[in-house]
């Protein structure tokens, strides 16, 4: 995390850093985004300097970051992690504080949705999976939380989607568990 005077700014330098390499990946993966163009991307993201420092925390944990789609009514990008597995810096981690707080022994270092909520981004839904999923194949060899429904949460358990035999599938597990190969994406509107 980089911060400057406890607030979530990024240098100049961080911010080149960062627009050359969203650029670089918008341009190379127009299937992603196609009629969008980056020069309007940037103006958006350097009237937002919040989002821009939660999309460097998407690129330092290795998600990728991506525009995936814009939203005409409220005049957002939406960017999603497109990494080709699931963020390495975001794994093996349980669902959520509650879960975490569950554990006994052996206690992972963080939660899916603390690590979201301190980044400044939101799980993806199960909707939004798929429609990530109809983009490229991603999630072959790992898997990632997404959000999960209160009766289930409230059940004990927590799901998460990963792609396997050229499909999408969803599953559940307590929401205690965690595995080095399970992570999980976010979504970012600017």
């Amino acid at each position: 995390m980089t911060k400057k005077n406890n607030k979530k700014e990024l240098s100049l330098e961080q911010r080149e850093e960062l627009f050359n390499g969203l650029k670089d990946r918008f341009e190379k993966n127009i299937n992603r985004h196609k009629g969008l163009e980056w020069a309007k991307v940037q103006t958006k993201l350097e009237a937002n300097t919040e989002k821009l420092w939660s999309l460097n925390e998407m690129e330092q944990t290795g998600g990728e970051p991506d525009v995936v789609d814009y939203d005409k009514k409220k005049d957002e990008y939406i960017f999603y992690d497109c990494s080709t597995e699931s963020p390495k810096g975001r794994r093996s981690v349980c669902y959520d504080r509650e879960a975490l707080e569950s554990r006994k022994k052996h206690k992972p270092e963080n939660s899916a949705m603390d690590m979201a909520t301190a980044m400044g981004i939101d799980l993806l839904t199960e909707e939004q999976y798929r429609e990530l999923q109809k983009l490229e194949s991603f999630d072959k060899k790992t898997s990632s939380w997404i959000q999960t429904p209160a009766n289930i949460r409230e059940l004990g358990g927590a799901i998460f989607c990963d792609r396997r035999y050229d499909n999408v599938f969803v599953y559940h597990n307590g929401a205690e568990s965690y595995y080095a190969a399970r992570g999980f994406r976010g979504s970012l509107r600017v």
